[in-house]
């Protein structure tokens, strides 16, 4: 059976592919191409799938378990649809998607058709889910709805978002507005959300809006949290005449990988006796950093190096448990 699919799916990649390129025979190595290309945007497709669902399933328990029955609320679309629910008692389900649908739209117009269709099957999903699955309220203590109702909504936020959608599509406009405007997208958000938590303490309570500021913040640093990653990663850039010496420590006494660029130095007032210069860039963890600053003043203490904020790393040698040398 499983020889059967390869195969059809091997012929179906070859007929797809001689449509494009009728001029020329298909070669086994066309089709083997083809078929890399086609798993591995499967395996994206079902990757993406799995993110969207965690999320939609931890954002309905986020929802039903501890915002809804405490009449809570959070930033963004979603905090919109919980304030409108709370004072007209109209579906919230229902609420937050049609007041998605503009941002999904504007999705479609700013990022691409694939976003957009996501981003919509996994608003649709999350509404069903919240109107169908009936999750246990967990609590109705205020501190702890607030910290872990915010928590399990910004982890499926972020989730979704790792799965190329979103479910909240107020970032859609922040990103509309900052190419518009050239203000950023945090400050957008913030904007936004002083709005709906100020509408909040003035039809329901000061009380609520306090506390519904702290899910607000609660969720806001789970996403970033899963969305930038666990580990955080330092990008450093390092310039001195002693560069063979500080590539050969990173590669045996740290086990780190690394890229040279070619440039050159210069120095003086006016940049005078530019040199040849070796430019080496590698990225570290945050818990290697003192390691590496110690190192390479041991090789050079004169040596330039500019350290960067890196969000996530694929490939290379950066994730993997280096073999090193003490």
């Amino acid at each position: 059976m499983q020889r059967f699919i390869k195969e059809f799916i091997i012929q179906k990649i070859g007929n797809n592919f001689r449509k494009k390129s009728a001029h020329k025979p298909i070669s086994n190595y066309d089709i083997a191409k083809e078929f890399v290309r086609f798993r591995v945007s499967v395996f994206y497709l079902f990757k993406d799938i799995f993110y969207i669902s965690l999320g939609i399933v931890s954002a309905g328990f986020g929802l039903k378990g501890f915002l809804l029955p405490n009449n809570f609320i959070d930033g963004g679309a979603t905090g919109i649809s919980l304030l409108i629910s709370s004072v007209t008692l109209f579906s919230f389900p229902v609420l937050i998607v049609l007041i998605n649908i503009p941002f999904v739209y504007m999705g479609y117009k700013q990022l691409s058709k694939g976003f957009a269709i996501k981003s919509f099957i996994a608003i649709l999903a999350l509404a069903i889910v919240v109107a169908t699955v009936d999750y246990p309220i967990i609590t109705s203590d205020k501190l702890l709805v607030a910290a872990f109702g915010g928590f399990f909504l910004g982890a499926g936020i972020g989730l979704s978002i790792r799965g190329g959608g979103v479910i909240d599509g107020t970032e859609v406009l922040s990103i509309y507005i900052s190419r518009k405007t050239g203000l950023t997208i945090g400050d957008i958000l913030l904007f936004v959300n002083i709005i709906i938590f100020s509408v909040a303490a003035y039809l329901l309570s000061v009380e609520t809006a306090l506390y519904s500021i702290l899910t607000y913040l609660a969720a806001s640093k789970t996403v970033d949290f899963i969305v930038e990653g666990v580990e955080e990663y330092t990008g450093v850039t390092i310039i001195s005449s002693h560069a063979s010496e500080i590539k050969k420590m990173l590669t045996d006494t740290l086990g780190r990988g690394f890229t040279v660029y070619q440039g050159k130095s210069g120095f003086g007032r006016r940049g005078e006796n530019s040199l040849a210069a070796d430019i080496i860039y590698t990225v570290i963890t945050r818990l290697e950093i003192a390691r590496l600053q110690a190192e390479v003043e041991k090789i050079d203490p004169n040596a330039f190096m500019v350290m960067s904020s890196v969000k996530d790393t694929k490939g290379g040698m950066i994730k993997k448990r280096p073999l090193v040398k003490d």
